[in-house]
């Protein structure tokens, strides 16, 4: 399967769309991005698509591992992205944010807005497959059994509508957030080896500690110490012995 045209990404967020973090200063190409805002999550949830195919070869390219990408199945449309929250499964999305977002797909797709009961597919980012061959803004998918349908009967005003109110244009470098990004990731590894680290000493401070305890108590035993009654002498004897 290959897909292609305008690129759509979405991003739970819990302040307006405003808040987003977006760069006007960096020495690679920004991109103008117009964002939505999706009611039907709690926190609400950002959508956020790229003006043209040009901005789709961007938001393809520099992706981050929690997206989930929809698009109209067989038809060129816009391409939709859900950055889920961390710790959230693809297949978990509410079933309401996926209506959001089809609904979105199908009304920026040429042919598909104008018919009924097509199908949207969606997929995580990470099982989109870009080769050299491809026109830009064209993607495959890694593996088919990663790929999702969600069929869609019409196009409802009403969410199209909501959606379209909300919408904000904005310049975003998605290098720089990728950057960013995986900065973050790079420095949580590091973190992560650094707790293990002390984990670690502290287990073998722990062990060394305990065995240096079993090794005083086994000296301190009864069957262990010597008195005088041992030796068969009396105190006044063993006095004796030491002047």
């Amino acid at each position: 399967c290959v897909c292609t045209c305008v690129c759509v990404y979405l991003s739970v967020c819990v302040s307006a769309v405003s808040s987003l973090p977006f760069v006007t200063n960096h020495s690679c190409r920004t991109n103008m991005v117009f964002y939505f805002l999706s009611e039907v999550t709690n926190p609400p949830t950002i959508i956020y698509m790229g003006r043209d195919k040009v901005e789709n070869e961007e938001l393809i390219k520099y992706g981050f591992p929690e997206d989930l990408w929809f698009h109209v199945d067989k038809l060129s449309s816009a391409h939709v992205y859900i950055r889920m929250p961390e710790g959230m499964l693809w297949t978990q999305i509410p079933e309401e944010l996926i209506n959001d977002c089809a609904q979105l797909v199908k009304a920026n797709s040429i042919e598909g807005n104008k018919i009924n009961d097509v199908s949207v597919v969606y997929t995580p980012w990470s099982n989109l497959k870009k080769t050299a061959g491809m026109d830009v803004g064209q993607v495959g998918f890694k593996d088919e059994k990663l790929v999702k349908k969600v069929r869609v009967e019409k196009r409802i005003n009403e969410i199209v509508n909501r959606l379209n109110k909300t919408k904000e244009e904005k310049q975003v470098d998605f290098q720089a957030e990728q950057e960013a990004r995986h900065a973050k990731d790079r420095a949580k590894i590091r973190e992560g080896e650094r707790l293990r680290r002390e984990a670690e000493a502290a287990a073998i401070k722990k062990k060394k500690e305990e065995a240096e305890l079993r090794s005083y108590a086994s000296l301190m035993k009864e069957d262990k110490m010597t008195s005088n009654r041992d030796v068969g002498k009396s105190f006044r004897e063993m006095e004796d012995d030491f002047m």
